[in-house]
């Protein structure tokens, strides 16, 4: 996967009173771990459970970078997040303001 390259995850999202639109978020995932990048999940920290792998069968090599779109329809700002890499590690982290970010790196 390359930089141009956009994972999208799409999900409705209601709201109890008049309808919320907020604009995808968009960031930068950087891959600078020794193991390729295989699974990128992202869920608002107001879930319990992890949203589809945003890399939906692609990878990002290490030293790669790729763009990330999240268009689930949320007005958040804060996610947990999870990368699964080819070597059967994993790495995840909690709260994180997104919006304010800009990129994520996954270093070893």
């Amino acid at each position: 996967m390359n930089k141009h390259t956009f994972a999208m995850l799409t999900i409705a999202a209601l709201s109890s009173q008049t309808p919320a639109y907020a604009e995808d978020l968009q960031f930068l995932l950087i891959n600078e771990s020794s193991s390729a990048l295989v699974g990128f999940n992202v869920s608002p920290t107001s879930s319990e459970f992890w949203e589809e792998n945003l890399l939906a069968g692609d990878h990002i090599a290490p030293g790669q970078q790729a763009g990330i779109t999240i268009a689930d329809g949320l007005t958040t700002c804060t996610y947990d997040i999870r990368g699964s890499f080819a070597d059967d590690s994993e790495a995840e982290d909690f709260g994180l303001n997104l919006c304010d970010l800009g990129e994520y790196s996954f270093i070893d």
